[in-house]
């Protein structure tokens, strides 16, 4: 198959999540293009061992492994189902067509053991990513154009978009080149106070949402003051200064177990904090990086952005607090999209939750992970709107992530 970058239209925008066929195709080869750029310029830079190997990052996946997996979830979410035009899909118990790579299943049907079997070779990869783009955009021809027969299409693309982001992640676990932008800089904005007003959280029933986005829901949001911006490198290093990180009445007491096991005295990669200085280099992709003091602060933990809260006598916005600024105050200085975002919102599901046929994605995650909102430097813009869910546990430090903070 030859590929060419799609330019007609804009399939890099929030609005794919509407797409009709014609935009999905091409979005579904725009995304396999940048999976498969993303595997060559990691490949590269890596031994064989390092390509099979299991990162350091705790969440992280073997290359192989990642992207592998994209073509897997393709293959089992459209090719192998019996029932594409069944409503959303069947579940994943549903009966399928086999895989055309024998062994498919046992290496990424069971995504909490990348290493439960031996992966195929890189080319054997490659051929299978092909193979299950090419199958997936026949059957999309053929595909009626309903919300319902669309979703695992447009589930698929959105898969890929988000492994992406984690191999981008991967890169800067591994030390490895990629040529992508630091983030911006940007003078300091006032706080921005908002009334209490009833808002409706979460996606509606059109087009496409992730299950945990739904049932969309109103509910009172009381009167609140949110940072304009992301919490900053200068302003982390002022709690640096302050002792932040040896304080434990900072801290939640499980933040601060976490803390003294891991040694932590300064966020994830940081190889230089100047507390006189103020100089800070991070280790972005490899090189030793200095960043600038209004840049955003990234590869924070929900622990550390809560301690710097409470240091700073603020707290961490709730996901509703932070969705209706980002949906309502972008004209009065609301800026997002440079850093994942931390809320103080534990990960639950909305009232009148119904699990989607992709069951693993969010129920076994309930409870146990916080919410993040907004999107970082590496996510596709088609993925970025104010309602979308991402969700880690709070020791994890290896996303993109930073904070803002709300007056208590």
């Amino acid at each position: 198959m030859t590929f060419t970058h799609p330019s007609a239209i804009d399939i890099d925008s929030a609005a794919m999540r509407q797409a009709g066929r014609d935009a999905l195709s091409l979005a579904l080869m725009d995304a396999r293009n940048h999976s498969l750029y993303l595997f060559a310029a990691l490949e590269s830079g890596l031994s064989g061992a390092s390509v099979t190997g299991r990162p350091v990052a705790t969440l992280l996946r073997p290359l192989l492994w990642q992207i592998g997996y994209m073509g897997w979830f393709q293959e089992y979410w459209v090719a192998r189902q019996l029932q594409r035009s069944a409503s959303q899909g069947p579940g994943e118990a549903a009966a399928r067509l086999p895989s055309v790579l024998p062994q498919a299943d046992l290496c990424w049907l069971n995504s909490a053991d990348p290493m439960a079997a031996p992966l195929p070779s890189a080319s054997e990869i490659r051929t299978y990513l092909l193979q299950t783009l090419e199958a997936t955009l026949e059957l999309l021809e053929q595909t009626p154009s309903s919300d319902a027969a669309l979703y695992g299409y447009r589930l698929c693309l959105f898969r890929e978009d988000q492994c992406g982001e984690a191999l981008i992640a991967w890169a800067q676990s591994q030390g490895l080149a990629l040529d992508l932008p630091l983030g911006s800089v940007s003078g300091p904005r006032a706080p921005i106070a908002l009334p209490g007003q009833r808002w409706r959280l979460g996606s509606g029933p059109e087009g496409f949402a992730f299950d945990n986005e739904r049932a969309a829901h109103e509910l009172w949001v009381p009167e609140f003051e949110i940072d304009a911006q992301v919490v900053t490198w200068a302003q982390l290093v002022e709690f640096v200064d302050d002792g932040g990180y040896d304080r434990p009445e900072l801290w939640h007491p499980d933040g601060w177990s976490w803390l003294n096991r891991c040694q932590r005295r300064a966020p994830r990669y940081v190889e230089q904090l100047g507390v006189a200085s103020g100089a800070v280099l991070q280790t972005r992709f490899g090189s030793p990086r200095r960043m600038a003091a209004a840049q955003a602060v990234t590869h924070v933990s929900w622990w550390e952005a809560d301690a710097w809260a409470r240091w700073a006598g603020r707290r961490l916005p709730s996901e509703a607090e932070w969705e209706l600024a980002a949906e309502t105050a972008q004209r009065r200085g609301f800026r997002w999209g440079e850093v994942w975002e931390w809320t103080a919102s534990r990960f639950l599901p909305y009232p009148g939750f119904v699990p989607g046929p992709w069951g693993d994605y969010s129920q076994p995650h309930f409870g146990s992970h916080r919410v993040l909102r907004g999107a970082s430097f590496a996510t596709r813009s088609r993925l970025q709107t104010p309602r979308y869910r991402y969700f880690l546990p709070p020791q994890e430090d290896s996303a993109f992530a930073g904070f803002r903070t709300c007056a208590i």
